[in-house]
């Protein structure tokens, strides 16, 4: 499977999509994506989607319905990855403490605790 970072910003907004709604038509994605192109763009972008290992479709009368070929869990943490290694040099810790930083307004005590219990699993299991 090819990584996102193959994706076009309007493929990538499509796969946004796709993962919100698990399953689109042309329509759908028209009715969602920001400034939207044509109808047959559209169309097309999802045909390169499929032909580049993202989506598959399956036909209802004359529609095609895209799915994606990736779990959303799956793309998530492929998604993860890429960004660890593009910009935190493959460190947990660094993209960690980032993630802290930004969110350290939102974070309520349980999150902190389930944090906590998530890094104790985590040793636990060696990781």
């Amino acid at each position: 499977m090819k990584e996102q970072k193959n994706l076009s910003r309007r493929e990538r907004q499509i796969m946004d999509i796709v993962y919100e709604l698990n399953e689109v038509t042309v329509a759908q994605v028209l009715e969602k994506i920001p400034n939207p192109p044509s109808y047959s763009t559209i169309r097309a972008l999802l045909r390169v989607l499929e032909e580049k290992g993202h989506l598959i479709h399956k036909q209802e009368g004359p529609r095609y319905i895209y799915s994606p070929t990736l779990p959303r869990e799956q793309a998530r943490q492929n998604a993860l990855k890429h960004v660890m290694r593009t910009f935190f040099d493959n460190s947990t810790e660094d993209a960690v403490a980032a993630l802290l930083n930004i969110s350290e307004d939102n974070l309520s005590e349980q999150d902190y605790k389930r944090l906590s219990e998530l890094i104790k699993k985590a040793r636990s299991e060696g990781r």
